[in-house]
């Protein structure tokens, strides 16, 4: 088999398995992640050197960004597949070899059902005119799945323009109630701070940021949020109070007054997710940590007390918000994971336990009362 066939083979049967990525490496064969875990195509030979993967590649690069990997080592870009899904592949040099890593993007827009989100997340774009919102998680944590959902959302309900920033495009919308334009960095416009830098001239009333990597990307978002305009974006942070520090992070100390008071006037909500392996096989749910900007949170943004945020979080339920504490139980309670998975997961253990206690005494309670009358 040749190599551009394989590749063909390859991506074609990361649908048909419901594999999430593909790893490519010399002297490895071929390894589908399916369920969050990583399995060997046994009856393919490991992939015999560079020149051989460079092939594959070749087929799917786009012939303008070549000269990049060339250059930097390291590539990002998509691809759509002979089944219709498209692909977000990263080609990057290791010991002077290409390799590989491709994350299959399914050609279907998922809905928050599809992604078994909580109803917060809905709410949150349904209530939000304008304003910013922030979907935080570590790598493969679903960010991107989330942001297409909300877009679709608006795109479902909303007379809008909309403009999505990416790296790379990964969705590929089409117009609803909304008209839509999507740039791709390295293909459309030069870098995230470039399309920024204009994005404000083209008539938008909703811009989508793929992610936030630098003090020009996140102070344009903040920006834009603050003029009136819908703003989503993802940003690579393990948790919400985490999420503070790393927006803080891009900014010189002297500035953290300034951009306090810019998140404050803001900011709608940050939405935290990790996934996890679900009891269904091969299956992976969301955990989900919730901040809502009332206005206990945004005078605790004012204030630099953000070490307030994880209580305001675990005590304001009847707002949407939820801890990871709290979703993890939850998950646990409707037999969506194991509970040793949630322990696994869990910020902190001994939390974690109490809350399923309380659950459980909850329901057991409420049987009680029925019983009784």
């Amino acid at each position: 088999m040749t190599p551009e066939e394989l590749i063909v083979k390859l991506l074609a049967g990361m649908t048909k398995v419901e594999a999430s990525d593909l790893h490519l490496k010399v002297g490895y064969a071929p390894y589908y992640r399916v369920g969050g875990h990583l399995r060997r195509l046994k009856e393919l030979e490991p992939l015999p050197n560079s020149e051989y993967i460079e092939r594959m590649m070749d087929t799917v690069v786009p012939e303008k960004r070549r000269g990049e990997y060339e250059e930097r080592g390291d590539l990002d870009f998509s691809a759509t597949g002979t089944t219709g899904d498209r692909f977000r592949i990263n080609i990057f040099r290791s010991g002077n070899e290409m390799h590989a890593a491709i994350r299959r993007v399914q050609s279907k827009i998922p809905s928050y059902e599809d992604l078994s989100l909580p109803p917060a997340y809905k709410k949150i774009v349904d209530e939000s005119a304008d304003g910013l919102v922030l979907i935080s998680g570590v790598t493969g944590s679903g960010k991107s799945s989330t942001l297409a959902a909300m877009v679709q959302h608006v795109n479902d309900l909303r007379s809008m323009h909309i403009v999505t920033i990416e790296d790379p495009i990964e969705f590929m919308f089409h117009p609803n109630k909304s008209i839509l334009s999507q740039r791709e960095v390295g293909i459309d416009i030069p870098s995230f701070q470039e399309a920024l830098r204009f994005v404000v001239r083209q008539d938008p009333d909703c811009i989508m940021i793929g992610e936030m990597r630098d003090k020009e990307t996140m102070l344009s978002a903040i920006q834009a949020a603050e003029t009136g305009h819908l703003v989503f974006g993802s940003l690579h942070s393990s948790d919400t109070q985490q999420s503070f520090s790393r927006i803080l992070e891009f900014f010189p100390r002297d500035e953290h007054d300034f951009i306090r008071s810019s998140l404050a006037n803001s900011l709608n909500a940050i939405l935290c997710q990790r996934l996890l392996p679900g009891i269904v096989p091969e299956s992976r749910v969301p955990a989900c940590e919730v901040l809502i900007a009332n206005s206990t949170v945004r005078e605790k943004i004012r204030r630099e007390e953000d070490e307030d945020l994880p209580a305001i979080i675990a005590s304001s339920g009847e707002e949407g918000m939820r801890s990871f504490t709290q979703s993890l139980a939850d998950l646990v309670e409707r037999e969506q994971v194991h509970y040793d998975t949630a322990m696994e997961y869990a910020p902190n253990r001994d939390a974690l336990q109490s809350e399923i206690k309380g659950i459980k005494t909850a329901a057991q309670g409420l049987v009680s009362r029925v019983r009784g009358k």
